[in-house]
């Protein structure tokens, strides 16, 4: 997969990633069951986005394995 394209799959996982995760803090709060020290757009809320995102990264550069079993040796550029 081109860089190019991981990079938009990455950047779409953590923009969806922490407006999941705003709209769960929300939920949250509104519900009292978060403490009240839970704030939206928090570093929690950043970390876990970044945490996926990352994921993703490694997800959509990994080499796919070729039927005979070995795995293809990626070539940047």
């Amino acid at each position: 997969m081109p860089d190019f394209v991981a990079a938009l799959i990455t950047a779409a996982a953590f923009c969806a990633g922490l407006m999941l995760l705003n709209v769960l803090t929300r939920w949250a709060l509104q519900a009292q069951i978060a403490p009240t020290d839970l704030a939206e757009n928090g570093l929690l809320q950043y970390g876990l986005a970044l945490v996926l995102a990352g994921f993703t990264w490694r997800r959509a550069l990994s080499t796919p394995r070729v039927p005979d079993g070995r795995v293809r040796t990626r070539i940047a550029g």
